[in-house]
């Protein structure tokens, strides 16, 4: 009798706990999808939150060059939020100030790399990180933005062992693998929660592999941690791949056939004055974008990746042309000569250095480098010490009699006694530079000529 009731109870217990239990678990309809793409309007924000790889204002600089120059007619704000050595629990003490006092519509995230302690994965390190994002997501929804988690980047233990032959230690082995693991669990949460997802690791791995097939010394983060200006390229091409962003700058077709050519298709851009006469057609371009140009220390990044071709194309197609080599010019000045063949097949132009939009784009980057070393930069450092300063006083409470540590709480709390005019400041120095670079960003027609130089009898 006493098994027969307890199996009474058992099937009762199971009645009555069925409802919960569905409702508990989301339907397949029910369950969120990833972020597909992200929108920009007019006044957005989008707030870089990271450690001190976002504090290298590189990856987000190069993604400010995307928007700048791919959405010209638009004003985003950009704040980066990255501070030197962080984890997500220090992410949590700035948050109210340094990222909701923005009201951002975006804020990416790109912490993990000191949370995992360097060393190999311990379950108790991982919960401590995996609680601290899960309130960081929180924070972040009640602001009314959206996040978007970033896969930790790359730990290169062979640019460890460039340095020191003799290094040894169980981040050598493990680290990077550690990474691997937080970031799959990042992209675990957005499929229960929704947002989006950058993979910023994958491809750093990936282009590090390849390379090292030709040169075992090759490296794209010299320190181990720390990307350089290629690195961040390839980080910032993850974003506008993984944030569903146009890789299209524009694209032209025109017919010269008969006596009157024709605009068969101009997406994202216009002609005016398209005029033929005899082996001679010209035209002038009005786009709405400029190519996506990074400085001359990233070169190499775009080329390891072929960022042109891949995130910035411009594609001019003549078709209908007599067959012979034509010569191209822009604003009268040469960008090479082309078959009649290779004209109706199209040629992409953003990589050709004498191209006005990319030299006009070239203008964007630098101005935006300007402002990223000048205010963005340095505004950052100013929270850098805002965290030495917290650590200093904790670690005074511990050793009151330590004079060392007295005097660096005085020096630093000089430093920082108008710590909201300073930022206020930098503030407005970006700002300056903003309006220039958004000017700067602006599309100027360019004039184009196509004129015959061959024939097939010549």
């Amino acid at each position: 009798m006493t098994r027969k009731r307890n199996i009474a109870w058992c099937s009762l217990l199971v009645i009555l706990l069925t409802p919960w239990v569905w409702a508990a678990s989301p339907t397949p309809d029910q369950l969120p999808s990833p972020l597909k793409a992200i929108t920009l309007k007019n006044g957005d924000t989008f707030v870089f939150l990271g450690d001190s790889i976002t504090h290298q204002c590189l990856y987000t600089q190069y993604f400010e060059d995307y928007v700048y120059t791919r959405f010209p007619q638009i004003r985003v704000r950009f704040h980066n939020s990255g501070v030197g050595g962080d984890r997500v629990g220090d992410a949590l003490i700035r948050f109210e100030r340094d990222v909701a006092h923005y009201k951002p519509k975006y804020v990416s995230i790109l912490l993990g790399m000191n949370d995992g302690r360097y060393q190999k994965f311990d379950e108790a390190t991982f919960e401590v990180y995996r609680e601290g994002m899960l309130k960081l997501l929180e924070k972040i929804r009640a602001t009314g933005a959206t996040p978007i988690l970033m896969h930790p980047t790359m730990f290169d233990s062979r640019a460890v062992l460039l340095r020191n032959p003799n290094a040894t230690g169980e981040r050598l082995e493990y680290y990077n693998g550690v990474l691997a693991y937080y970031g799959a669990w990042l992209r675990e949460v957005v499929y229960r929660q929704g947002g989006g997802y950058v993979d910023m690791y994958s491809w750093l791995n990936l282009v590090t592999f390849s390379r090292r097939k030709e040169d075992p010394r090759f490296t794209l983060i010299p320190d181990a941690v720390h990307p350089g200006p290629a690195g961040h390229v390839i980080m910032a091409a993850a974003m506008v791949r993984d944030l569903g962003l146009p890789h299209e700058v524009w694209r032209l077709h025109i017919d010269a056939a008969g006596e009157t050519p024709k605009v068969i298709t101009a997406v994202r851009c216009a002609v005016r004055d398209l005029k033929c006469e005899g082996d001679r057609l010209s035209f002038v371009l009005h786009t709405e974008a400029l190519p996506w140009v990074v400085p001359p220390e990233a070169q190499l990044g775009a080329e390891l990746i072929h960022l042109g071709p891949r995130f910035s194309r411009e594609t001019l197609r003549i078709t209908g042309l007599a067959p012979g080599l034509y010569a191209v010019s822009a604003n009268g000045e040469s960008l090479g000569r082309f078959s009649a063949a290779r004209l109706a097949v199209g040629v992409q132009l953003q990589d050709i250095p004498q191209w006005p939009l990319r030299r006009q784009a070239a203008q964007v980057a630098a101005l935006n480098k300007q402002r990223n070393e000048q205010a963005v930069r340095p505004l950052r450092n100013l929270w850098s010490q805002k965290k030495r300063l917290r650590f200093a006083r904790a670690a005074l409470e511990q050793r009151p009699d330590d004079q060392r540590l007295k005097t660096q709480v005085q020096r630093l709390e000089q430093t920082l006694s108008d710590f909201e005019a300073q930022i206020a400041t930098l503030e407005e120095k970006a700002a300056g530079f903003e309006a220039r670079i958004r000017e700067a960003a602006q599309p100027k027609p360019v004039s184009v000529v196509i004129e015959r130089v061959e024939s097939p009898n010549d």
